[in-house]
């Protein structure tokens, strides 16, 4: 957890008014967290960080791309990642992070932690399903997208309509519907 002490701002120093913070996030961030789904990752994080007298306000804007494997093939591909996210905290009695807009911390903190924000950021950012844009585009060729295709069933051939057995009850009822 050393590596996660940078993300660590103490805005007791900052004037009132608003700051800029810059974070590049790689791999090594998200080892941190145990958190191995990443092949690589280049993402850079703006914070925007604004300290009032009563509250401070936190927007978090994340770009740029992760290296995950695609969910249908395998294959490794950079999903682009932009993002964005508001925060802000005030000053309470007790620790609360109910609301995910609103954190409220003791009147005697003097800073905060944002690793975790940023690592929720860009995970909760990726689609449900990773999708290689070579199969969206037809331009992926790949030995298992090969294998899938061979494997899929035709179009019109599925097994129902090879056996033509049907209940001779239903047969009786069509002769209705053509007789005049």
């Amino acid at each position: 957890m050393k590596e996660l002490k940078a993300y660590t701002i103490p805005f007791v120093g900052l004037k009132k008014g608003k700051h800029h913070f810059d974070y590049q996030i790689d791999k090594t961030f998200f080892l941190e967290f145990d958190y191995d789904e990443f092949n690589a990752a280049n993402v850079n994080i703006d914070l925007f960080f604004d300290k009032k007298s009563t509250f401070l306000e936190l927007e978090f804007k994340a770009e740029g791309f992760v290296n995950v494997n695609c969910d249908v093939t395998n294959e490794p591909f950079d999903l682009k990642i932009k993002d964005a996210f508001k925060l802000v905290i005030k000053f309470g009695e007790a620790y609360n992070d109910d609301n995910e807009e609103i954190l409220i911390i003791p009147h005697g903190e003097y800073q905060i932690n944002v690793a975790q924000y940023i690592y929720e950021l860009i995970v909760l950012a990726l689609p449900a399903k990773k999708v290689h844009p070579g199969i969206e585009d037809g331009t992926l060729q790949s030995d298992i997208l090969k294998k899938l295709e061979e494997l899929s069933p035709e179009e019109g051939k599925t097994e129902e309509n090879n056996t033509e057995d049907t209940d001779p009850r239903w047969d009786t009822l069509k002769k209705l519907l053509t007789d005049k």
